[in-house]
Parts: structure tokens; C-alpha cells; sequence
């Protein structure tokens, strides 16, 4: 019996680095294959059809934008990163109509059981008049508590754009984990059908998006 030997390609010869180059775009590619789907498909395909909402060609945060807490800390805008942001836009006084629209938005994080947690709850307050304390504390619950912030009128507008004949307040804005304002929806939707918004944008971020900042 006899047995062949063969000499092994040599790992510095043109043809290994080649290959090994081939292997690491190849799997590069794999992993970014679901953002560059889930994106193509939400900012280019726009499936309007599908969509309760409008989507709109995504917007950036502005990294200047004055955000300031209820304790007038500054608030950095990449803060706010990492997580998808149910956002509304309400003066502090918050009449009916405002009281309404942070009680949807609960309910619908809520509605996303499981997924939830990649949700935050953001309340944008255009002026600096102080809240009523049973408004505040109805948004602070431990548990089901949204980020409030103030932030000028005017930055507000020149980032946040209502449909025509409309003001900032009669929308949700939907503000993907990069910072990008993305979605705006009636602000007395149908929770049912911006929930399945909610719950197709998150579909297609799974891949990317854990929960979590």
C-alpha cells in the first residue's frame, strides 16, 4: 500500500488571500443582507399600500436640537438612539384632546406585548409652562413611564412636518433607533391598524434592532 503526498497550498500565495478576502466579503454581505432589505423595502419600495401611516423620506434628528428634561438638564438628541420612539407633540396644559392622545399611545406600546420593549414613548413639549401634576403623573407611572422633553416650537417645525391643514399635535411620529423620523399616523388613529404598522416596522428590524439602548 502507497500513499499520495500532496504539499498544502501556501496561505501567503495570491490565490489564498484571494480566496480568504472572497470568504470575509461573503460573509459581511450575510449579515448585512436584512438592514439593507428591511431599509430598501421601508425608504425605497415605501409599501404604501400596506401602510395606515405615511411614511415619509426619513428626516434626522437634528444633532443640535435643544432638548431639555422637566429639570431643565440638557438632553442630548443621540440619547435618544436605540430604540424606535412612539413620539407625540403636545403643548404642557395637555387639554382633552392631548390627554386622549397619551393614553392611545400607552395603550399601544402596550398592545405590542413582547416587542414593547424595543419601544419607547416620547412626549415633545413645545413651550415651558409646568404640567399638571395629574398628567405628569399619569406619564411617569413606574413601569409604562414616557421620556418627556421640551424643545423650542420653531426646531420642533423645522424637523417635524404635520400633513397639510394639520398642526404638530394631530400626529404620532414614528422615529426609527437611528434618530430618522420616518412614519406619522393620525394622532386618533385606529390602534388597531397603527399597531400593525408598529408591528411591520418592527418585523423588519429584527435582525438589527434588539431591545434595548
Amino acid at each position: 500500500m502507497s500513499f499520495a503526498v500532496h504539499s498544502l497550498p501556501d496561505p501567503r500565495s495570491a490565490g489564498a488571500q484571494r480566496m480568504g478576502r472572497l470568504k470575509m466579503l461573503m460573509v459581511l454581505a450575510m449579515c448585512a443582507a436584512p438592514v439593507i432589505v428591511s431599509y430598501f423595502t421601508f425608504y425605497v419600495v415605501k409599501p404604501r399600500g400596506s401602510a395606515y401611516g405615511e411614511l415619509v423620506s426619513p428626516v434626522d434628528m437634528p444633532a443640535d436640537l435643544p432638548l431639555t428634561d422637566l429639570q431643565g438638564q440638557l438632553v442630548t438628541p443621540a440619547s435618544l438612539r436605540g430604540q424606535w420612539l412612539l413620539a407625540v407633540v403636545q403643548p404642557a396644559a395637555c387639554a382633552e384632546a392631548c390627554e386622549r392622545q397619551l393614553y392611545v399611545q400607552r395603550q399601544l406600546r402596550e398592545m405590542l406585548g413582547k416587542e414593547r420593549a424595543r419601544v419607547d414613548k416620547l412626549w415633545l413639549v413645545p413651550d415651558g409652562a409646568a404640567i399638571r401634576p395629574e398628567v405628569l403623573a399619569a406619564v411617569t407611572q413606574k413601569g409604562v413611564e414616557a421620556t418627556v422633553l421640551r424643545v423650542p416650537q420653531d426646531r420642533l417645525e423645522a424637523w417635524l412636518k404635520p400633513a397639510p391643514g394639520k398642526t404638530l399635535g394631530e400626529h404620532f411620529y414614528v422615529i426609527d433607533p437611528m434618530g430618522r423620523w420616518m412614519l406619522r399616523a393620525p394622532g386618533e388613529p385606529e390602534p388597531t391598524k397603527l399597531k400593525a404598522d408598529l408591528v411591520r416596522l418592527l418585523k423588519s428590524s429584527a435582525f438589527w434592532d434588539p431591545a434595548g439602548r
